[in-house]
């Protein structure tokens, strides 16, 4: 079985570091994901919205790492509303164990927070195959 092409949506101005946690482990032989196209790393300007939905019709899941401050990335928001337009299974990743992570203003009540463990991401993303 093939890996899951992901999609990553974080907070750019405060949460690239989680972003590159997850590429590296996206790197593990015995990852179930591989990442495609993540977040645009632009300011959000002209038609950012259709570069995100054409990136987000070609994955397979999304993933939603939430940190301190997400529910003011309105990024996060709009990619996590398009992934639900277009009917992409998503989930929401609890980005700082030792911090208070919020979710994106569009999450939905029943949207749960997932801890970031190894054996959590391999459960998730291998859910979705």
């Amino acid at each position: 079985m093939g890996k899951s092409r992901l999609f990553i949506s974080f907070d750019f101005d405060h949460d690239e570091d989680l972003r590159n946690l997850i590429v590296g482990q996206a790197k593990h032989s015995d990852s179930p994901f591989e990442l495609a196209d993540w977040s645009v790393k632009e300011h959000m300007t002209g038609n950012w919205k259709d570069k995100v939905r054409d990136r987000i019709r070609r994955v397979d899941q999304v993933m939603v790492i939430c940190g301190e401050h997400t529910n003011t990335a309105t990024g996060v928001s709009a990619e996590l509303q398009i992934a639900r337009e277009e009917k992409k299974p998503h989930f929401l990743l609890y980005g700082r164990s030792s911090k208070t992570c919020v979710k994106p203003t569009a999450a939905m009540p029943t949207d749960k927070m997932y801890n970031w463990t190894w054996p959590n991401l391999k459960a998730l993303i291998g859910g979705a195959r």
